[in-house]
């Protein structure tokens, strides 16, 4: 372990002193518990190694309950350390005391309460430690909750730790068990039917991209890429535009596959989760923790291995090859990425498919994005065009908004390069307790804010039509009215508003070029025109299909 990410408090005083004098570590403070909680997420979820968090008793500990809902339902590795009264002081009316047992629920992968930190149970704690780091890491990936007791006095020089190992290894170890699991078809029906027409769509936690391309080389498989996947590169196989084709019923309707591969979490499309449901496809689900990620319940075989050793294995199998079939999907891809380009080149205002599409062209190589939920996601998941050397994040195992501006500072902590992070204004105001000291962190990242005045993805939803317009605007689309330009200064970083094309490409040059500093991006845009910009780009993209037929 490398970080631990510490809000102040008093109960939590002697755990947070023995951090700070750890040389081995690097320390965060963060003031807002919830903020903390999803600083370390961020941490794990870029290193894959747990990140410590610690919060005081009593509420401070609720606040890390999203934190850690998101960390189980992503399976990104976290110790959760929350402090706690000594149990003379519980149930008597003490301060800043609340029943923390299970407070996170089955949210968590271990929960354990040493009970009070004392002399004559010192020669545990390297057990207890060694075994939190391997629950949290152990697949599935995962929080870990330990809920610790101090009694007064608080505050004292740490005393030296338990001895440790002669050789210096963790206390326990647990060696990870083998995840590969590529048995052949013949042996129990795992491997991937002979034939012609089929897709691989991946999603993220797909580790190595090239194992995917290999399998879709030998097949002749379009590989339909999200970009957590890392997966969109520009190669034969990729279709970045899954979701503007599919929306194409004619091309949909032509395009059904006999088999599909899925790889990693599901994509946000709606139109293709349909397409797939629809598809009666034999479907072939991968993970390496057998996670059922299967909403529409279309998965024949749920199969328990790794993605890339897994396709690599049945890349090795005789398959076909690139044929016309996937020469159907490559002409779509391009008369796709065409028409998005001819339909975003008339419009010089800011649109929101055009500043997903702009930053991920124009974030430098080795860039780290890390993405909100809500519409940002699902714009750069319709529209990015693909690409290398571009690292995709979201917090998409519980799919919230909150603390998506401390995942991004947590992500920036953790990597050595540049980090930038697209979010809504909602998402942003929602956890602007993440911007607090910030400008002293140093750290290279930049906060790119679709400002919509609202929430913009109900204008895509069925209240936009249903519901009357001022009560749309009042319970579903909520404006919010705050300056965030203001606001980013009054944290002390250097924020600007854009509205146009060549505003917003001056300012992203100049915040991505900035180099280890923070800057703030504001780009103005209108919920109304938006939703007709997001039809204009499908139209283009279906009559490119239908003139290339």
């Amino acid at each position: 372990m490398g970080h631990a990410v510490v809000s102040p408090g008093s109960r939590s005083a002697p755990l947070a002193l023995a951090l700070a004098g750890d040389l081995r570590l690097r320390l965060h403070v963060v003031l807002d518990e919830r903020s903390a909680g999803f600083c370390a997420l961020g941490i794990g979820k870029a290193t894959g190694v747990p990140a410590v968090v610690l919060t005081t008793s009593g509420t401070a500990a609720v606040e890390l309950h999203p934190a850690v809902v998101e960390a189980s339902q992503s399976r990104v590795p976290l110790v959760v350390c929350t402090a706690d009264r000594p149990p003379e002081l519980r149930g008597v009316g003490a301060p800043q005391t609340v029943d923390q047992t299970q407070l996170y629920g089955r949210a968590v992968r271990w929960f354990c309460e040493p009970g009070v930190a004392e002399a004559a149970t010192m020669s545990t704690w390297r057990s207890l430690a060694a075994r939190a780091v391997a629950e949290a890491t152990l697949a599935p990936a995962g929080p870990v909750h330990l809920n610790l007791a101090f009694r007064d006095p608080l505050v004292a020089d740490p005393e030296p730790l338990p001895s440790a190992r002669p050789d210096g290894l963790p206390w326990h170890r647990v060696p990870l068990r083998s995840r590969v699991g590529v048995p052949g078809e013949a042996e129990d029906g795992t491997g991937v039917p002979a034939a012609e027409r089929g897709v691989i769509v991946a999603g993220a936690g797909v580790d190595d991209p090239e194992a995917v391309h290999a399998l879709a080389a030998a097949r002749g498989w379009p590989v339909l890429a999200d970009p957590p996947s890392g997966c969109r590169l520009p190669a034969p196989a990729t279709v970045g535009a899954f979701d503007a084709l599919l929306r194409h019923r004619p091309y949909a309707e032509t395009q059904v596959p006999e088999v599909v591969v899925r790889l990693g979490a599901a994509p946000a499309s709606k139109v293709l989760a349909g397409w797939l449901a629809a598809s009666g496809a034999h479907q072939v689900l991968v993970d390496p923790e057998r996670a059922w990620i299967d909403p529409e319940r279309t998965a024949g075989v749920v199969v328990p291995a790794d993605a890339a050793a897994w396709c690599r294995a049945r890349a090795a199998e005789p398959g076909p090859g690139p044929g016309q079939w996937l020469r159907s999907w490559s002409e779509a891809e391009s008369v796709a990425q065409e028409a998005i380009d001819r339909t975003l080149a008339h419009h010089h205002e800011v649109t929101e498919p055009g500043l997903a599409r702009t930053l991920a062209r124009a974030l430098a190589p080795g860039t780290t994005l890390v993405v909100s939920s809500s519409m940002p996601v699902r714009d750069l998941e319709w529209y990015a065009a693909p690409r290398r050397d571009l690292r995709v994040l979201a917090n998409r195992g519980a799919n919230g908004i909150d603390g998506v501006t401390s995942t991004a500072v947590g992500v920036a902590l953790a990597e050595a390069g540049p980090t930038a992070l697209l979010v809504g204004d909602l998402a942003f105001l929602h956890d602007a307790n993440g911007l607090l000291g910030l400008a002293g962190r140093g750290v290279d990242l930049t906060l790119v804010v679709v400002d919509n005045a609202g929430g913009g993805i109900f204008s895509f939803l069925p209240p936009a039509r249903l519901v009357e317009a001022e009560r749309f605007e009042r319970l579903f689309a909520t404006p919010q009215g705050v300056d965030l330009v203001a606001l980013a200064a009054l944290h002390g970083l250097p924020a600007e508003r854009v509205a146009d094309v060549a505003g917003l490409g001056a300012a992203l040059d100049e915040g991505t070029q900035s180099g280890g500093q923070v800057r703030v991006v504001v780009a103005t845009t209108d919920r109304g025109a938006n939703v007709a910009v997001h039809d204009e780009i499908h139209a283009e993209v279906a009559a490119g299909l239908e003139r290339s037929t």
